[in-house]
């Protein structure tokens, strides 16, 4: 082994990219041990300087031009913590032209571009490793890729947004509505101020498309995600909820089955005893099932400038280890296969259905026949109040496909008996 230091070019100094400055200062003696060699930070690509200089950056080693690290033969690994899709994205496949192995915590640019960007990486024979994109610090692309390689994955399930997991929480444990929460979770700096890739369900969605792609073998795209968000959910599904024992998650669910793949973001009714109802305030989670191992669930914060350089740093150090032995991008792109995408109807799970009706004799019985017509079979009905003339109703349907939900939806809600149909969500997990 004759290299003695291997060094990296670091795009971005803000919070995350902070933290892995600090880390890799802090735990450099540690490094050192357990990889045999130095990892060191040459350059920082950082337009504010003084934000840099705050996470302790010595000036002379702030940089101002990609150039400055592609250009140098001495860098190894560039990791990327800019975001977006647009400079980050030219950055990154310069680097990758440069024969530099990258390392990034971008889901956004991986869940619209990622075949093109490991399709460079193949090319140039250098790793592209994104363990931080998905769980912040909890560890599930190499344990996906590697520990659970000889597994057929049947099904995901996974809280991978901190934000509408505090929102959903909150509602739950204080019976708080959404806009109180949400004006909550953003004086605690959890929502940005703009939330809408949060409680859309967005950055979730694309979390998943880069799972589910290691997961099925299949390239998945954001675009090819089902997605809602979790701002129609009121204080009073919550409680229904609970009463029918059950808590509502925002998840992301990616499943297999005759050979179609199911990739879906939205609000969720699991039953109380499942491991992912115990999930709370800004923790995520993800579970696996296997053919081979069966259930699995990693579990730990999916964000903050420490837990996503805690990632980012493991992937520096695997890339460091690829270098010393020269096998880099040993670990490439699984994407295989072309899987069907399954279309949203045709998936089959039960739905709570909440809505409002005259309370007069016989509502009860016309709404059912238009279930049974749409082939929509019941599991429970509840009378939950009456206001005035109008009562409000929840049903429990069995397993169904969703095509047929939404059919008997749209008679239903033309229904002269009906005042609203205030929500629909599905139910998950039993």
């Amino acid at each position: 082994m004759d290299k003695k230091i291997i060094y990296v070019g670091l795009l971005g100094c803000g919070t995350v990219g902070g933290g892995v400055w600090k880390v890799l200062q802090r735990s450099r003696e540690l490094i050192r041990q357990r990889l045999g060699v130095d990892i060191a930070v040459k350059k920082v690509l950082e337009k504010d300087v003084e934000k840099a200089k705050l996470a302790g950056v010595p000036e002379n080693v702030i940089v101002h031009s990609i150039d400055e690290i592609c250009d140098d033969p001495e860098i190894e690994i560039v990791v990327e913590v800019i975001g977006g899709t647009t400079i980050a994205g030219e950055f990154i496949r310069k680097a990758l032209g440069a024969g530099k192995s990258v390392v990034t915590a971008n889901k956004d640019l991986l869940a619209q571009d990622g075949q093109e960007l490991y399709e460079i990486a193949d090319d140039k024979r250098v790793d592209l490793l994104f363990e931080a994109s998905v769980g912040g610090g909890i560890p599930i692309i190499k344990p996906m890729k590697e520990s659970l390689a000889a597994n057929r994955i049947e099904a995901i399930y996974g809280i991978v947004n901190g934000t509408t997991n505090y929102m959903l929480t909150k509602m739950s444990r204080e019976g708080s509505n959404y806009i109180d929460v949400l004006a909550e979770a953003k004086d605690k700096g959890y929502a940005e101020a703009d939330p809408t890739s949060d409680v859309e369900g967005y950055d979730a969605a694309r979390k998943l498309a880069i799972l589910a792609s290691i997961a099925f073998n299949t390239r998945i795209s954001f675009k090819d995600v089902y997605v809602e968000g979790i701002t129609k959910i009121t204080a009073r599904d919550i409680m229904y909820a609970k009463e029918l024992n059950y808590v509502v998650k925002l998840l992301a669910i990616g499943k297999e089955a005759d050979g179609k793949i199911e990739v879906r973001v939205h609000p969720t009714l699991i039953p109380q005893n499942h491991p992912l109802a115990a999930v709370n305030d800004v923790f995520n989670a993800i579970f696996v099932s296997g053919d081979a191992v069966g259930d699995v669930m990693l579990y730990g914060r999916g964000a903050g400038e420490f837990p996503t350089a805690s990632a980012i740093v493991g992937d520096v150090i695997d890339a460091a280890r690829n270098v010393l032995t020269d096998s880099r991008g040993r670990l490439g792109c699984t994407c295989f296969d072309h899987k069907e995408i399954k279309d949203i109807g045709d998936s089959r799970t039960k739905y709570y259905v909440r809505m409002k009706v005259l309370d007069r004799p016989g509502v009860l019985a016309a709404i059912a026949s238009v279930f049974g017509n749409q082939e929509v079979s019941l599991g429970s009905v509840i009378q939950k109040r009456t206001m005035g003339n109008i009562a409000e109703i929840v049903w429990v349907t069995d397993d169904v496909l969703g095509k047929n939900v939404q059919d008997a939806l749209k008679i239903i809600g033309g229904l002269s008996i009906t005042d609203e149909i205030c929500n629909v969500i599905r139910v998950e997990g039993e």
